[in-house]
Order: C-alpha cells, then sequence, then structure tokens
C-alpha cells in the first residue's frame, strides 16, 4: 500500500481537531505506511500545546502522529503547504497526501477507500469524499469550475435560466450518486498524489481562504490528472468550525481577494472584468425581482454592494448589519465550507 500523508489543520479549534484526530488515526489503522501531522495555523491562543498535550493523552504512537507550528497563518493553502513541503523534502517522503479539515470525521474505512482507489486508477490526480454533515445530510462538494456562465446563473438565480445553463452550474446538483469525475471538490477529505504536486506544484497562497482547492484541481486537470468524487469513501463534516461562514453577518475581503485572483490567474483580466459585468448585472436584476416578490436575499447583508464597492469601486454606502438574535448566535454551522453562504461560487 502507498506511503500517505495525513494533514489535519488546526486554527483556534484544539478540541474538535482531537477529535478529528481520532477519527482520522481510526481510519489509517490499515495503512502500515501512514502518518498525521497536526498543524497549527499560528492560532496563538495556546492550541499549541493544548494539542501536543491531546496527543501524549491519547497515546498515539509517535512515529504515526506529531504536532507541528507554523510560525504565520497564511490560510488555509499556506497550512496545508507547510506540512506538504516539509514532507516531500525528506528522506522518506510520502505518495499520497490527504488532507482533512478538523471539523471532518472520516469513517473507519473512508481513507483506506481513497488510498484504493487511487492505487487502482493511476491516472487520477486526486479524490475526495462523499461529505455529509453530523445529521446525515449531503454537503455540497462536488464542483465545475467557475465561468462567465456559471456567475450568468448563480447571478440571475432565476429557475428557467439555471436549468439551460445547468452544464456551467458551479455546484453539481443533485449531488452525483455514483464515483465520477468532477472538476474540482471541496478541501474538507481530499487526496492527492505527490507526483501531481510535485508536477503542479502546491497550494498556491496568494489565496487566503477559498478558491485554492479550485486553482489546484484546474492546474491538475490541465496537466492531464483528473479529479475523482468517491462516494463509497464517507466522512461526516461539521462545517465552518474555524471560518464561522454561515455565521457571517458581512463577506469578508479575503473572499473577494481570492475569487478575484482565481479568476485573473486562470482566464486573465479582461475575462476577470467581463465576469465582475455579468454577475453584478444579473445580480441587480435578481435584487429587483426579489424585492418585487417580496423574497429574502440568501446572501449576506450587504453582499452586492461590497461586490459592487470592491470590483468596481463604487462608493456605495452599506448600513450596518442587523444584530442576529442571541439564539441564532449559538445556532452550530453544518454547511459545506465551498461558498460561505454566498449565492454565487
Amino acid at each position: 500500500m502507498m506511503k500517505l500523508l495525513v494533514v489535519l489543520l488546526n486554527y483556534r479549534t484544539p478540541d474538535m481537531t482531537l477529535k478529528a484526530l481520532k477519527s482520522a488515526y481510526r481510519a489509517i489503522e490499515n495503512i502500515p505506511d501512514a502518518r498525521i501531522d497536526i498543524v497549527d495555523n499560528d492560532s496563538q491562543d495556546g492550541s499549541y500545546d493544548k494539542l501536543r498535550a491531546g496527543v501524549r493523552e491519547g497515546r498515539y504512537a509517535p512515529e504515526r502522529v506529531q504536532v507541528l507550528a507554523s510560525d504565520r497563518n497564511g490560510g488555509f493553502g499556506a497550512g496545508n503547504n507547510f506540512a506538504i513541503r516539509r514532507a516531500l523534502a525528506s528522506e522518506d517522503p510520502p505518495e499520497l497526501v490527504y488532507i482533512l479539515n478538523s471539523d471532518a470525521f472520516p469513517a473507519a474505512d473512508a481513507v483506506e477507500v481513497l488510498v484504493d482507489f487511487l492505487e487502482t486508477h493511476p491516472h487520477v490526480g486526486i479524490a475526495g469524499s462523499y461529505i455529509h454533515g453530523t445529521d446525515g445530510v449531503p454537503h455540497h462538494t462536488a464542483f465545475r469550475f467557475p465561468s462567465l456562465w456559471s456567475e450568468l446563473e448563480s447571478g440571475l438565480a432565476l429557475g428557467v435560466v439555471s436549468k439551460l445553463l445547468d452544464a456551467h452550474r458551479v455546484a453539481i446538483d443533485p449531488m452525483p450518486s455514483h464515483t465520477r469525475e468532477v472538476d474540482w471538490l471541496a478541501g474538507a477529505s481530499m487526496m492527492m498524489r505527490a507526483e501531481v504536486l510535485r508536477e503542479v506544484g502546491l497550494f498556491d497562497e496568494t489565496f487566503f481562504l477559498y478558491f485554492e482547492e479550485t486553482d489546484l484541481c484546474r492546474r491538475a486537470k490541465l496537466a492531464g490528472w483528473p479529479t475523482w468524487y468517491v462516494v463509497e469513501s464517507k466522512v461526516a463534516h461539521v462545517g465552518s468550525a474555524s471560518t464561522g461562514m454561515k455565521q457571517w453577518r458581512r463577506v469578508p475581503t479575503y473572499w473577494f481577494d481570492s475569487r478575484k485572483h482565481y479568476f485573473t490567474k486562470n482566464h486573465g483580466a479582461a475575462y476577470r472584468r467581463a465576469a465582475d459585468v455579468v454577475f453584478a448585472a444579473t445580480h441587480g436584476v435578481y435584487k429587483v425581482r426579489a424585492r418585487i416578490q417580496q423574497k429574502k436575499d440568501p446572501n449576506p447583508h450587504g453582499f452586492f454592494r461590497d461586490f459592487l464597492r470592491y470590483n468596481f469601486g463604487l462608493p456605495v454606502p452599506v448600513k450596518p448589519a442587523p444584530e442576529k438574535p442571541e439564539a441564532a448566535k449559538s445556532t452550530g454551522s453544518t454547511g459545506a465550507d465551498n461558498d460561505g453562504g454566498v449565492k454565487v461560487a
């Protein structure tokens, strides 16, 4: 069986990370040459010491589990790269790299299923799991690459248009019920060949959060390494434990930064500007229609105005987001970490 490195990234969620470690450790028991690197992404809240203590108390085999401390929080990609780069440069590098969210809990055979899949499908570069909430509800984690057509579809959010542009929608809906090739997967549970990473590079650290998996899968596909969604590998996911994205009162600037970088890097500045215009125009139509029909905008407060201000420099005022009721503040999130509750992908 191929050598495997599991990377478990922590940012201020040490208790949940240790729970994810317990599940991941159980899932690699039957993989002889597998180890887990827990990376504390410069949490600066005592997470590193708490993780080290938890590993000691859990009596995990030291050759199987180690805790690493990144000296900066460069985001999701940078945190994973910290462990991956170190492992690939070692005297005993892994052949496969599996990244797992700190709020994701693989079934006992989930990791082994992905290893077996990549061993028996040598042409596949990246494989990811079927991800569901702790309530059993499937999460949307299999996607198509963003494009002008997807910006048109998501901006209008109109049933007839969505049906016509179904082949261009970012989220594959309904979720695939069988193992199949997709464009990209959410990074909550993703296994990659070290060979692919050496060929196309690691995560682009310009992305602080969001779009980094999209970009990596696209680079892999262009190099002839497709991504596959493997339904037999099952992982439970709390969702947004570190980012709080389903609790967003406003879309953070780094989401806009990542979207801009993705389109510019992969398609050029002119294409990115066209995507901005298409989305702004269609979402403007959506806003008018929603107001007439008295529909509630599913996006975080002020999203459209923030989009216009960020992408076009328009001095559009935004009122402060209303306070959420205390009950809503304490409600845990069970969503997937792919769109932050934002209607656009």
